[in-house]
């Protein structure tokens, strides 16, 4: 019997242990139907000469903020190092968009004031009008005075998004805000924000959505995770599935506050109850935070801070109530991935798991800890001992985002604990690749660069090599590993006959490649259950095509080129 398709002529990679490699790969409807040699695949309605290049499952991108993504109405301060530029930025921007009433900035780096945070008059003179900018990793917040008198911050008034600092010697409001990114998505913090920055409208935040989704699809992305949106926000999917938006299967983590109590608790079941699962859109695990990130020093740390004697961060909350939150959540049956990045805060949680399976026996949950920047050394077997999942991005270890900063607060003496990869593989750990974007670029082929040299960009100041990985085992964590983070091995993740055909040609064999090499090659087909998502040489009629074929309601749909620009979102 005939298969739709048959892919042959290249390398095809399918992380079948029965079968590593194989030399042709057939799909019919949805599912693959042929993975084998060349000389027995089956007559094919339609064949892809790969022309050596590289075939491989799907990319699971398993931390990605389709949420944030870039806003076509923020100035980008990506990647800006100079107080300079970020004020003639911001500054040209408000020229030429007179109609806006605030001006709102993305990305800027703590390090752009030298010695310091930036503050309010930093941005004196720049503009009249209220200035909002959010931070590289979505953390924090810098405001100009109009601003801080907009939002009654001046005289005293609280916000529900964030913790305004005070001078401790004025006692005046300095236009930071700390503990941003997880109060924003609270109940209150993200209706005030929808009441007062532009920036949070429904229809600004859908933009971001579709936007990141036409993206994913360009970089070979099947599988994406959104890993925490508050359930005000859920309706933004529904949208996008109903105007056939969602290209890449995307599975949605809901946000837990740390203080929210069992009433939030029984919305959440509400809302996974009633919301319509399918094969493009789930909803996942919950999601947690142990404590905030290293480089406004508000990670937890075991020992203080290198550049900050007597402090450690905290907490988000209390450790006995975070324990007794977690165990909750786990006798509830929810899949928990909770955000930790300082090595106490890791161990917390790795604690609060021990003591959910002692208190509700042990169950393959495979729980989930994202980042897991800063390792005690031991701490690392607890995640193969306990069958957690490190969810891990590779472009966080580069010194084009860690140098200075997190590298400072740190201190060398504990750079050996830093993004461990390789230690935690070899450990047995389940350990899953994404981009968090946007804090680091979507594409996975800079992740897989960034596992394997720990460089920046340009191959330069390589540290921690200790913990370099090869390419097969990088491009597993972003593939298997994604599958098995969230029990999917079953239907996607290896290339074998009857799991979902959900695979990306490479532009050429990355396994032939220098790791330089990597960022120069692209996706040329991105399939989603037997669908051409992206076929930038057209090789199966083009996009619209195909999806007129499979689906007329969801034809016409187009892929943007992929933002190049990164920022450092938690």
């Amino acid at each position: 019997m005939a298969v739709d398709t048959l892919f042959t002529g290249g390398r095809i990679r399918t992380f079948d242990p029965a079968r590593p490699w194989v030399e042709a790969l057939g799909v019919t409807g949805d599912k693959i139907s042929y993975a084998g040699s060349a000389a027995d695949a089956p007559a094919a309605r339609r064949t892809v000469q790969l022309e050596g290049r590289l075939l491989t499952p799907g990319v699971a991108d398993t931390h990605n903020h389709l949420l944030l993504g870039f806003d076509d109405l923020a100035v980008s301060l990506d990647q800006v190092q100079s107080l300079d530029v970020v004020r003639s930025r911001i500054a040209e921007f408000a020229e030429t968009h007179p109609e806006l009433d605030w001006i709102c900035a993305e990305n800027a780096l703590y390090s752009v004031v030298e010695g310091r945070r930036p503050n309010a008059d930093d941005l004196v003179g720049v503009t009249d009008r209220p200035v909002f900018i959010t931070t590289y990793d979505q953390h924090s917040v810098w405001l100009n005075r109009p601003a801080l008198a907009k939002l009654g911050i001046l005289n005293g008034a609280d916000i529900a998004w964030g913790n305004p600092e005070i001078d401790s010697i004025t006692g005046e409001p300095t236009g930071w805000v700390t503990d941003f990114y997880t109060s924003a998505m609270t109940i209150a913090g993200l209706a005030e924000l929808q009441r007062d920055i532009p920036m949070y409208s429904p229809d600004r935040r859908y933009r971001k959505i579709t936007n990141s989704l036409e993206m994913a699809a360009k970089v070979g992305i099947t599988t994406v995770v959104e890993p925490q949106v508050p359930l005000a926000e859920l309706d933004l999917f529904a949208r996008a599935e109903r105007e056939g938006k969602l290209t890449s299967r995307t599975i949605a983590a809901i946000y837990h506050a740390v203080g929210a109590d069992g009433e939030f608790r029984s919305r959440i079941t509400e809302a996974i109850r009633e919301t319509p699962q399918h094969d493009r859109f789930t909803l996942g695990p919950v999601k947690l935070y142990a404590d905030d990130v290293i480089e406004p020093h508000t990670a937890a740390m075991l020992q203080d801070y290198a550049n900050r004697p007597g402090h450690r961060g905290h907490p988000s909350l209390e450790p006995t109530e975070f324990t007794k939150l977690f165990v909750e959540l786990d006798r509830l049956g929810y899949q928990v991935h909770t955000h930790a990045t300082g090595d106490w805060g890791i161990q917390l949680t790795l604690d609060s798991i021990e003591a959910a399976q002692r208190a509700n026996g042990a169950r393959d949950a495979r729980h989930g800890i994202v980042h897991v920047e800063c390792l005690a050394p031991e701490d690392l077997p607890r995640f193969q001992q306990l069958g957690v999942v490190a969810a891990m991005q590779p472009r966080h270890a580069s010194p084009d985002l860690v140098a200075g900063t997190w590298m400072e607060n740190v201190g060398e003496a504990r750079w050996d604990r830093a993004w461990r990869f390789k230690s935690m593989i070899d450990s047995g750990a389940r350990v899953t690749f994404s981009s968090d974007w946007q804090v680091g670029e979507m594409d996975p082929l800079v992740g897989l660069y960034s596992a394997m040299t720990r460089a920046r960009l340009d191959g330069q100041d390589a540290w921690t090599t200790n913990e370099r990985l090869d390419l097969d085992r990088a491009l597993r964590a972003y593939t298997t590993g994604g599958a098995e983070a969230f029990h999917q091995e079953d239907t996607r993740g290896v290339l074998r006959e009857g799991m979902l055909a959900d695979l990306v040609v490479w532009s050429g064999d990355l396994y032939a490649m220098e790791p330089a090499e990597l960022l120069a090659q692209q996706a040329d087909l991105t399939i989603v259950g037997g669908s051409p998502i992206h076929d930038a040489r057209g090789e199966l009629g083009g996009v619209a095509a195909a999806a007129l074929a499979q689906d007329p309601a969801g034809a016409g749909q187009t892929c943007a080129e992929p933002h190049t620009e990164h920022g450092h979102s938690h």
